[in-house]
């Protein structure tokens, strides 16, 4: 009789510790911050299921206004965030973060708080897709200095007009391809389906450049560069 009433106990003893320790560990994955904004903010945190979320972007936008509006802040090292002095209207509200989803999208207004629960992205190639323009941007090879002056199409295929590193990077981001549109973002880094069947990637490229009402400012920009 005793040795069952031991046996019973016990048995207690662990389903006390096991929801104590199940609860606990509910409580720490959920955002113990507090958040306070005024009349013309929108606040919040970001948690996912790893917890809060910093460094994360937020990004609030509404078209009730005459011109489509668009305000972005980061993430504090607790998950919380500020949209401060916005003007009066309906927002949509969404996270977007290295190695995350994006957030779905809450609708909300000024002098609201709310929570936004990204997933994790499933795998690395699916996070890289959401990476920012720059991020792309820096994983482009520079010439180092001493290929300059340029060798040609028979040398180092750089202009020889072009005599040092800065002037190839003056062409790259001032007086050519950035003087117009960004670089790095999805369609500077991918090749569209209706081309992919060229035989080269030099031959896929060429061809998207001259697409376009700017392409021949394209080519002629590129052509700056080398042949």
């Amino acid at each position: 009789m005793r040795i069952r009433s031991l046996y019973v106990l016990g048995v207690a003893v662990l389903a006390i510790a096991g929801y104590l320790f199940t609860a606990k560990q509910q409580l720490s994955a959920q955002p113990n911050v507090s958040v306070k904004i005024g009349p013309s903010s929108i606040g919040g945190v970001v948690t996912s299921s790893k917890g809060p979320e910093a460094g994360v972007w937020v990004i609030a936008e509404t078209t009730d206004l005459p011109t489509r509006y668009i305000k972005e802040v980061v993430t504090d090292d607790s998950g919380r965030f500020v949209v401060p002095d916005l003007p009066k209207a309906k927002y949509t509200v969404w996270s977007r973060g290295y190695g995350l989803m994006d957030s779905p999208k809450v609708s909300t207004e000024v002098g609201k708080l709310v929570t936004l629960s990204p997933k994790p992205a499933p795998d690395a190639k699916t996070a890289a897709q959401l990476y920012p323009g720059n991020y792309w941007y820096s994983l482009m090879k520079v010439p180092a200095p001493t290929e300059f002056p340029g060798t040609g199409e028979s040398g180092n295929g750089i202009n020889p007009n072009i005599k040092t590193q800065d002037q190839w990077l003056h062409l790259i981001k001032t007086d050519s391809c950035e003087s117009c549109h960004q670089l790095g973002n999805q369609y500077t880094r991918t090749i569209p389906a209706l081309f992919s069947k060229l035989d080269s990637p030099a031959q896929q490229w060429m061809r998207r450049v001259q697409s376009g009402q700017a392409g021949n400012a394209m080519v002629g920009g590129l052509s700056q560069l080398g042949p």
